[in-house]
């Protein structure tokens, strides 16, 4: 990379996507489906293993510095909870790892083991040819003591045989077991690479400080990193949403507090109502008797008067009528 476009990613991750007024760059923003969320938080498995021998090549996501910067000045204000998108990535590239891993393990043991079985066969070979031999020389030994030379001649000539056979059974075995000596592989928890068992300490600081190595380190570090941060913040919202349901509940009490206690003074000023309608209703049923005896004493009074009256004025004319009776009745009897 150029010092100029050292330069420009520089101030992109600095200053984000608005640092030159680009208004075609500010189109795609960070929360697009488009951007790869695991760049955002700089762990994208295509980032940390470029230029290793197991590059992935360019990521099929949107790759942007600036982008980068608008995330994380965004994340400082709110939660965006990319840290799932995230998660769900590494996570689908590590066990994909492992799978090799587990592959590789698999397929090396059976290669070990048929080069164990080939080491066993030369073994087993170079064996049987040292039996012959053996034999070989016993015969020949019997035939000189029974005073059969020739013979014994003919079975030494073929022990010589035998031995050159024994030679070359033995250079076999020798370059199988070295071979076997050498292909004795380990695999790579981390990386899946495959490490020799008897690899020198050079070989093995170039493996463990190589960058494929380091960057399977990271992207493993990484996803353990955010898997933490996912849990704690699920566990922060968790709490936030049992405070506010807390807080609902608590403004919930108060209102039915203040609701039963608007219709107990409801129910109150009711009864106060209803016992000064009572009040007035009984006061008004004993004006009402009261008026009610008043005009029945008044109208006592008055016939009594009427009644008084009348008798006074039938008396009256009683006395002034009997004088008259009695003069009509002594002019009839005239």
């Amino acid at each position: 990379m150029s010092a100029q476009a050292q330069m420009r990613a520089l101030l992109d991750q600095l200053m984000g996507t608005a640092r030159d007024g680009d208004e075609t760059r500010q189109r795609v923003k960070f929360s697009d489906e488009r951007v790869c969320k695991s760049h955002l938080l700089n762990c994208c498995p295509h980032d940390i293993l470029s230029g290793t021998r197991m590059d992935l090549g360019e990521c099929t996501k949107i790759h942007d510095l600036a982008l980068r910067a608008d995330y994380e000045i965004a994340s400082k204000e709110r939660d965006l909870f990319f840290e799932l998108d995230a998660v769900d990535h590494l996570e689908s590239f590590i066990a994909e790892c492992d799978r090799r891993t587990e592959l590789a393990k698999k397929r090396l043991a059976e290669t070990q083991e048929e080069i164990s079985a080939e080491v066993a066969a030369k073994a087993e070979k170079v064996h049987e040819l040292n039996e012959e031999i053996g034999k070989l020389l016993a015969k020949a030994e019997q035939l000189g003591a029974e005073g059969n030379v020739d013979e014994a001649q003919k079975v030494l000539q073929e022990v010589e045989k035998v031995r050159s056979k024994k030679k070359d059974a033995e250079q076999h075995y020798r370059c199988c077991d070295a071979i076997f000596y050498q292909q004795k592989l380990r695999v790579c928890e981390v990386c899946s690479a495959y490490l020799g068992l008897h690899d020198n300490d050079r070989r093995l600081a170039d493996h463990f400080g190589g960058k494929l190595h380091l960057g399977f380190i990271q992207i493993r570090e990484k996803l353990d990193q955010l898997k933490k941060a996912v849990v704690d913040k699920q566990e922060k919202r968790n709490q936030e949403r049992l405070k506010r349901r807390e807080e609902r509940e608590k403004e919930e009490r108060m209102r039915k507090r203040t609701r039963s206690r608007s219709r107990e003074h409801k129910r109150s000023r009711s009864r106060d109502r209803r016992r000064r309608r009572s009040r007035s209703t009984s006061r008004d049923r004993r004006r009402s008797r009261s008026r009610s005896r008043e005009r029945r004493r008044r109208h006592r009074s008055r016939s009594g008067s009427r009644t008084r009256g009348h008798r006074h004025s039938h008396e009256h004319g009683s006395r002034h009528k009997l004088p008259r009776d009695r003069e009509h009745a002594s002019r009839d009897r005239s």
